[in-house]
């Protein structure tokens, strides 16, 4: 780390309405945090949530490329006033919000290497964009592209084999595809492509960074396996793509050091080292410290579940990106609509919206709910591929209704966590012993609930404070990429606290969900003829 003493590292995190920072030591303590806001802090650009609706075209999402430049401009401000010794950061890393894209016009990479220190960012880079305005990952109008993408290589399942997914319209390949095809001027002024991550490491980088293995597997574009991109894809979407990408790397790459820009103007370190920055999802799962055998469970407005994978298994309706902090194993993410917000409405309807009394009912009715199953879908969802309501007795036949408030309270919340298992497991997750299930989000406070889910997964439930884990990853990245010669992961995230065991399964669990699981696929099959 040449002349660092005390090294410090540095995590940002450009989410879809603010760009945050964080600072932490060498015990991966925080120092200092700063942020900024886009609708409140740079009123100029009119944005709302962050974005700007097309009113042609609500489909059509985008966010001001330059507002993002603007904001590290105020956020480096802000971290002067917090306090931050630059000159003591020995590393930085960063994540960003997944599929979104930037243009760089010709010339936009000598721009970056030639940066006056004695400028804002922001006066010197708005001539550096093909487009003014980039697409999001809210963006949802390249429905004719994705089918293009699956057309190129044999179907949705050879795609999702390929790169992980099934086509996706917020997904990086179609948006390029949409704007070769119908603003040719504009792809054809264009130099090089980032996806969010990487334009924000440019920055840093003084040079146009590449793109890394996990946010670059959420575009459609790169075969997982081989970690490049392929060349079926790339051609089906545009001509002359592969110049304009540059080629992948490896999630912890230490790409080099730091602009002259920042040195000058900042007073970094010369020796302080970029390290690549990628997307949102692979961020969360470096800072909430996953490993093998754990999986997370993010309960919120929709459940979303992280794990680690030896080998990537094809998943139709979730998403497989390669892992960021071992470059030979992977990640999966399932996502599922329905989650806090069916849960409170069936509360409000059966207790008058009272968490006391719905963990009453909970805790009343008998694990396994004398054969009855519960699935309600309130939104359409998207794993299985459906909407409405449905209940079973122990005989599995179709019900109108169950007999009792709590036979309904856990139909709902043992319906929910049946399907979440029977999907992992249907994509490769093994459930052993050794597993451990890290409960986030805001269910994760309530101990009825994450008691169901350990006897469902018949496995320990854990929770920790995983507050801005996409930021704290990419600190954490910061110094692991340092490191990682000497030290493993865990090694160097062994300083910090261990999450809290909650709870622990009934011995008798696996006998009674077991064959709930099994049901679960037989009547979902049914529902789904």
């Amino acid at each position: 780390m040449g002349s660092i003493v005390d090294p410090l590292y540095l995590g940002l995190d450009l989410s879809t309405q603010q760009l945050k920072a964080v600072v932490v030591d060498e015990k991966l303590k925080i120092l200092h945090q700063a942020s900024v806001h886009f609708d409140s802090d740079l009123p100029e650009f009119r944005t709302h949530g962050g974005v700007v609706l097309n009113k042609m075209n609500p489909q059509v999402v985008t966010t001001p490329t330059l507002l993002w430049v603007k904001a590290l401009d105020m956020l480096m401000d802000r971290l002067t006033v917090s306090g931050v010794d630059f000159s003591q950061i020995a590393a930085i890393s960063g994540t960003a919000q997944q599929h979104g894209s930037v243009y760089w016009l010709r010339g936009a990479d000598d721009r970056l290497k030639d940066l006056d220190p004695n400028q804002f960012l922001h006066q010197q880079l708005g001539s550096c964009f093909a487009t003014s305005n980039s697409p999001v990952w809210m963006d949802s109008s390249t429905s004719q592209q994705c089918k293009k993408l699956e057309e190129a290589v044999g179907g949705p399942e050879e795609l999702c084999h390929i790169t992980g997914s099934k086509a996706y319209e917020r997904f990086t390949g179609a948006q390029i595809a949409k704007i070769a095809e119908i603003r040719k001027e504009t792809y054809n002024n264009t130099d090089r492509i980032s996806l969010v991550s990487s334009f924000l490491c440019s920055l840093f980088l003084g040079r146009i960074a590449p793109i890394d293995y996990s946010d670059g597997s959420g575009m459609n574009l790169m075969d997982i396996r081989t970690k490049q991109w392929d060349q079926s894809l790339l051609e089906a979407c545009a001509t002359n793509l592969e110049l304009k990408l540059d080629g992948p790397v490896e999630s912890s790459s230490v790409l080099g050091t730091i602009s002259p820009y920042y040195v000058e103007r900042w007073e970094f370190s010369k020796d302080c080292k970029v390290v690549a920055f990628t997307g949102d999802n692979p961020a969360s799962l470096i800072g909430m410290r996953l490993d093998q055998g754990w999986l997370a469970v993010s309960l919120g407005t929709s459940d979303t579940m992280f794990l680690w994978l030896d080998q990537p298994k094809l998943v139709p309706e979730g998403h497989i990106f390669c892992n960021p902090i071992d470059s030979e194993a992977y990640m999966a993410l399932l996502c599922f609509k329905n989650g806090s917000l069916t849960r409170e409405k069936i509360r409000d309807d059966c207790t008058e919206g009272s968490w006391d009394i719905f963990n009453q009912l909970l805790d009343s009715t008998p694990r396994g709910n004398f054969g009855n199953l519960g699935f309600y879908f309130h939104t359409h969802e998207i794993i299985p591929f459906t909407c409405g309501e449905y209940r079973f007795n122990k005989a599995n036949e179709k019900i109108v209704k169950f007999t009792s408030l709590e036979v309904e309270v856990r139909a709902l919340i043992e319906g929910q966590f049946i399907g979440r298992r029977a999907h992992i497991e249907d994509i490769g997750f093994k459930f052993d012993e050794n597993t451990r299930i890290l409960a986030t989000g805001g269910a994760s406070k309530n101990k009825s609930i994450l008691q169901v889910i350990s006897d469902v997964f018949n496995a320990p439930v854990y929770v920790q404070e995983t507050a801005d884990s996409a930021m704290l990853g990419a600190a954490y990245q910061a110094k692991y990429a340092l490191h990682k010669s000497e030290s493993t992961y865990k090694e160097i995230t062994s300083c910090l606290p261990e999450p809290q065991l909650i709870c622990e399964p009934f011995t008798d669990a696996e006998d009674i969900y077991g064959p709930m699981v099994i049901r679960y696929r037989k009547l979902i099959a049914d529902i789904m003829k």
